[in-house]
């Protein structure tokens, strides 16, 4: 740069030695050609990525018409990184700073300003740009700061690394090089404007904006701009246009390269996959291989008749009966309608995401068109053998989960997909419902994670399966969703009307409709309701075609020590009521599923029936265990064994063939999305909604006469034979091994409903929706007629309530707020209150669990990932493991209690392995056995002995 003596005559000139990229490159990037770069590529992401209604909406809100929002946003999307134009940023590449530094008086700033390495140069795009904005005519007075245009736009572009910054005063507005000297000096704020007077010339983006953006649309742009900063960043895109070294950046070379990055741009949104899906297909036929049954043709019939856009669909049935075929339908009606390009189909867990994958790739391949790239979200889904190994370890890493991705050439996404945070961009994709929910928690860049659900059809699987806690986060969520305008289904099996009020009410908030409604829903039925108008149209009932009375056998048992398969066993024991239940099944064939409140419960259970039952325990699946704390890959086995037993027959013959003998002994993980078929249910009490869900297991298929057990006909009248611990006094008392499992109040309630219809039977589905919503009724305990019970019941109620009041405020206190109320501080997406933090957030997401790696000590002292010592630990390669190393590593990771983990310290982790984000709490347990080969594998940790075996992790305390 010219001295201001030499240059006093003529205007400020663009100084390219002032860099923006470095990295990887042969030499430093200016500054203003990434400016350049992002503006183009945000141009092409408006082109390609939004809708119709999206580039309307946006225009509409700015006052512009829409080549003037393209123009005027594009310009915003290049000015992310004018902070970049500060002694800090500068600094980090000592070179080029040096260079900066040796002209005369040029570039002057306070002592110690190039190492104020707090101040990032996102907050100094934040602070530069509110005045630069400003002194164009972005409407607005820094006297209501809020309500300036110039800041919101500042504060917008500030988020663009994840975190809006705090809203400005007028005093720091003002003199904001004395607040922040980070900023530089008077020639630093000098080539600030400069490159803001080039950028806006080259994109032509004279328009002014009338009016700022409302919330919703605020979060679209911030996660069009960092996705155009993401893709303008990849270091093939930048050597592909990077200017020689004698670039001076005149106005013709400007030009040049603009003309230059507006070419590239499109392929390279092109290749990210980004793009959009199309919903195509128009009836059932055209989507599914089969006839629609008596919901999915209801559905076909009256659905399309009241959707004119966006809005959410209630659907509530009984397990079995074609949800998942219903919702995949509604969504494609609504995406067309509201102009989605995608969907995210959302389930409680790891393993119901698993087998609700392949099932969203088949419809996808036949009633999707355009981009459908796949992605499969949650902590594991990287190791599921069916999905394509993560090229690296950073991409299989990311702050909340992994993810991977399917080879299918029609869903396959490719590597800026696999990227890290990137999974919920793709068009479409299966995760964990957490994946979705932490969009509404003050994490960085939960924007950008809105932005990826902000246009696509949002499915929720198993509505009704959240506690207080996350039942709040989804009502939040739904409440963003509703101001997008986006589509969204909800699933449930059982759902009470004061719940799916709720839902329906957070939903119309979000799209403008404060008042409330009530909600009774059909069951089954579905309800719609429109996010135009936030008319909640009148339930439809439809009949099942699978309707059945459910045996249900209460027996009250006293509870056996859950220790020794040798103790005693007291008359009227929980061991003699399972082997009573179980004795038809062992004798004369069929299948049963055996269900159980906790894993060491489960484990015990499985041990006690293999010494009751010897015969069945030997033969080759005839007793199985099932639960969350096995190693990775010995639970992907058994799941994939227990689908293959116990699930849909898959051809004729499957249906006319008895089957042989089998118990799967189970923890509540057999309760959602898994398809499987049992000939009888037994199971620990559970409030009535996971009751009712295991039930849904029981004879879940049709296989005639000859694919059941004689005990098990009629096949319309299914058995579930529930065990209700009682005390002494004949009340029902849950074990303290239960611990705060299930609510002891709710416990009362269902084993007293349960009795008082046990001889009747309950009707499925006629009795379900009124049984739901009695249990939950505030007037049940008058109904009571013994007053002891009353009396015992009110207290359990008052503690209940007390609890889920504790949970729904400590989720409104750390979620972000609804779009409604941002009223122009994006700040309050961002901020945490006092104590709160992300591992907060995120443990409290995940429940309080931690994660084992057992290693195995071999007799010459090493230490190996199996038992048979042919498994080594891997070494780190370069720093960190390579792919392949980390998905043998985390096949082998089980999940425990957090309480097992909280006193005591494992093998330390071996070099280079705290390189991978997945690892670094991972507990490394030595595990040491005995002379004796048929002894345990165990180890010591803190005060207690963690054991494993061919039933999973144990403990003793």
């Amino acid at each position: 740069m010219m001295s201001r003596e030499t240059a006093s005559d003529r205007p400020p000139q663009l100084d390219v030695r002032l860099w923006g990229k470095e990295r990887g490159l042969p030499h430093p990037y200016p500054v203003m050609c990434h400016l350049l770069d992002s503006a183009s590529v945000f141009g092409a992401l408006w082109d390609a990525l939004l809708s119709d209604r999206q580039r309307t909406r946006l225009a509409t809100a700015l006052g512009l018409d829409p080549d003037d929002a393209r123009r005027t946003l594009s310009f915003w999307a290049g000015l992310h990184d004018l902070g970049k134009i500060s002694p800090p940023f500068q600094a980090q590449v000592p070179q080029a700073f040096a260079e900066l530094r040796g002209d005369t008086d040029a570039y002057a700033f306070a002592p110690g300003a190039d190492g104020e390495r707090s101040f990032r140069h996102e907050q100094a795009t934040h602070w530069a740009l509110t005045q630069l904005l400003s002194e164009v005519g972005y409407p607005g007075d820094f006297r209501r700061m809020r309500a300036a245009v110039s800041h919101q736009v500042a504060q917008m572009l500030g988020g663009h690394h994840g975190c809006y910054g705090t809203a400005l005063t007028a005093k720091e507005v003002t003199h904001a090089s004395s607040y922040r000297i980070g900023l530089g000096g008077a020639d630093w704020a000098e080539q600030r404007a400069v490159h803001f007077a080039e950028l806006r010339r080259v994109t032509g983006a004279w328009a002014v904006p009338k009016r700022g953006l409302p919330a919703e649309l605020a979060v679209v742009v911030t996660g069009l701009v960092i996705v155009a900063d993401w893709l303008a960043s990849q270091t093939e895109a930048i050597v592909a246009v990077m200017p020689a070294p004698e670039w001076r950046g005149t106005p013709d070379e400007v030009d040049e390269h603009w003309e230059l990055a507006q070419k590239a741009a499109p392929s390279l949104v092109a290749g990210s996959q980004l793009g959009r899906a199309r919903f195509e297909a128009g009836c059932f036929g055209d989507m599914f291989p089969f006839p629609p049954n008596a919901l999915q043709a209801d559905l076909a019939e009256g659905l399309p008749g009241l959707v004119n856009g966006a809005g959410l669909l209630l659907v509530t049935a009984p397990t079995g009966d074609g949800k998942t075929e219903a919702a995949l339908y509604a969504a494609s009606v609504l995406g067309r309608a509201a102009e989605a390009r995608g969907l995210f189909f959302a389930l409680p867990t790891m393993s119901t995401a698993d087998a609700m994958y392949p099932r969203v790739e088949a419809f996808a391949q036949h009633a999707l068109d355009g981009d459908r790239a796949l992605t499969l979200l949650h902590s594991m889904a990287w190791l599921a053998p069916a999905y394509s190994p993560a090229t690296s370890a950073d991409e299989a890493s990311t702050s909340l989960g992994e993810w991977s991705t399917d080879k299918a050439t029609a869903t396959e996404a490719g590597a800026w997909l696999r990227g890290r945070r990137r999974g919920l961009l793709a068009p479409l994709g299966v995760g964990t419902v957490d994946q979705a929910l932490s969009a509404i928690l003050p994490l960085d860049f939960n924007a950008l994670r809105l932005f990826g659900l902000a246009d696509k059809v949002f499915v929720v699987d198993e509505a009704h399966a959240y506690g207080p806690w996350m039942h709040q986060l989804l009502t939040r969520l739904l409440d963003w969703l509703g101001a997008f305008g986006a589509p969204v289904v909800l699933l449930s099996a059982t759902l009470s009307g004061r719940t799916a009020t709720s839902l329906i009410d957070a939903y119309r908030r979000g799209a403008g409709f404060f008042e409330p409604t009530s909600v009774v829903p059909c069951y089954p039925g579905w309800v719609f309701t429109d996010a135009s108008t936030g008319e909640v149209h009148v339930p439809r009932a439809v009949g099942s075609g699978r309707e059945r009375v459910l045996d249900v056998q209460m027996r009250q048992v006293l509870w056996d020590a859950m220790t020794d398969a040798a103790t005693p066993v007291r008359g009227g024991g929980r061991r003699e009521a399972l082997r009573e239940a179980l004795t038809p099944v062992v004798s004369d064939g069929g299948t049963a599923l055996v269900c159980c409140t906790t894993v060491a419960e489960a484990q015990q259970t499985f041990r006690d029936l293999c010494a009751a039952f010897p015969a069945l325990a030997a033969r080759e699946g005839g007793l199985r265990l099932l639960h969350a704390r096995y190693p990775a890959h010995v639970r992907q086995r058994i799941t994939a064994e227990s689908e293959a037993a116990y699930g849909k027959p898959r051809s004729e013959e499957d249906i006319a063939r008895p089957r042989p003998a089998s118990i799967l002994v189970a923890t509540q993980v057999v309760e959602q999305s898994l398809d499987l078929d049992f000939d009888l249910i037994v199971t620990d009490l559970a409030p009535l909604a996971q009751l009712l869900q295991r039930a849904g297991r029981a004879r879940r298929h049709a296989r005639g006469d000859t694919g059941r057990p004689a005990w098990a006909l009629p096949e319309e009248a299914p058995r579930l034979v529930v065990l209700e611990p009682v005390d002494d006094k004949g009340m029902t008392s849950a074990p303290r091994t239960w611990g705060s499992v299930y609510d002891a109040g709710l416990l009362q309630r269902t084993a007293h409903l349960l009795r008082s219809r046990a001889d009747g039977g309950i009707a499925v589905p006629g009795d379900v929706q009124e049984m739901v919503d009695t249990v939950y009724a505030e007037d049940f305990v008058e109904r009571l007629d013994d007053a002891s019970r009353r009396d015992e019941l009110q207290r359990m109620d008052a503690e209940r309530y007390a609890k889920e009041a504790a949970e729904t405020h400590m989720a409104t206190m750390t979620t972000i707020c609804g779009p409604y109320d941002v009223n122009g501080n994006l700040h309050e997406l961002s901020r945490r209150e006092a104590g709160v933090t992300e591992e907060l957030l995120t443990t409290r997401l995940g429940a309080d669990s931690g994660r084992v790696l057992c290693l195995y000590e071999q007799q010459d002292g090493s230490l190996t990932l199996d038992e048979g010592g042919r498994l080594e630990m891997p070494a780190a390669s370069r720093g960190a493991l390579t792919a392949l190393d980390l998905r043998t590593v985390m096949a082998h990771v089980a999940p425990v209690p957090g309480r097992w983990l909280r006193d005591g310290e494992g093998q330390p982790l071996p070099r280079g392995w705290d390189k991978t984000p997945v690892l670094r709490d991972l507990v490394l347990l030595r595990m040491q056995r005995a002379d004796d080969p048929g002894s345990a594998w165990t180890s010591r940790y803190g005060g207690r002995t963690i054991r494993i075996s061919d039933v999973g992790l144990e403990t003793d305390t």
